[in-house]
């Protein structure tokens, strides 16, 4: 986009009312970082693809880094790399781990279709209890004994919860960019409970050793 100068032959040229040159620029700023990923020239792409409903809610890893799920993981929320090897792992409570050694190339564009087969043995447990999780960011990887059980939106709202084992579990909640949250419950057999929390932002440098290295978790009061 030109440089507005400064000038009156500029301004008389252009004959836009004040107000909307400004809303025009704005919006003009708004699109150039979009521009410039989508043309980069630098970064690579990788785009995902779940086999089947179980791998798009599946949560992702890149060089052990969580960054999301598999059908988010577009539009503004797109994978960009720099060049060169990268671990890509996916995973899924119950299934097994996807993990790919990818070479992202400057300018391209890689498909990775994610496919994750049952593991053996896996079956819920026979006598169950009821977490509901009510958590802000939703995109923020769930933890229940130190294993990952899904995204916190898969376990909140009016038709969906977590079905767990009676007894006491450990919840963490993680997502980079935030604090972790970690909080402890002790549930009965067909038992409901309800965890709510709004993560606080902070760096990734805060982040769990889930998604990060351990520091300054947030605790439940």
């Amino acid at each position: 986009m030109p440089r507005p100068e400064i000038g009156g032959y500029m301004h008389r040229s252009l004959r836009f009312p004040s107000g909307a040159l400004l809303l025009l620029l704005f919006c003009a700023l708004l699109a150039a970082p979009r521009l410039a990923a989508q043309d980069s020239k630098v970064m690579g792409e990788l785009k995902f693809r779940g086999a089947s409903g179980i791998e798009k809610d599946a949560g992702v890893w890149i060089d052990g880094t969580y960054v999301g799920y598999v059908k988010e993981l577009k539009g503004d929320k797109k994978v960009l790399l720099l060049p060169g090897k990268h671990q890509i792992a996916v995973r899924q409570s119950g299934y097994s781990d996807f993990v790919r050694d990818v070479v992202v190339e400057p300018g391209q564009v890689q498909k990775i279709r994610v496919a994750m087969p049952l593991l053996r043995g896996a079956r819920p447990p026979s006598i169950t209890a009821e977490l509901k999780l009510t958590v802000d960011p939703g995109r923020a990887a769930v933890f229940v004994d130190d294993n990952y059980a899904g995204h916190a939106s898969e376990f909140g709202g009016a038709r969906h919860s977590l079905l767990i084992s009676p007894g006491k579990h450990r919840i963490r909640v993680a997502l980079p960019g935030y604090q972790t949250f970690e909080t402890e419950v002790s549930l009965l057999a067909g038992q409901k409970q309800e965890v709510k929390t709004e993560l606080l932002k902070g760096s990734i440098e805060q982040a769990s050793s889930d998604i990060k290295k351990d520091q300054n978790i947030q605790k439940d009061q």
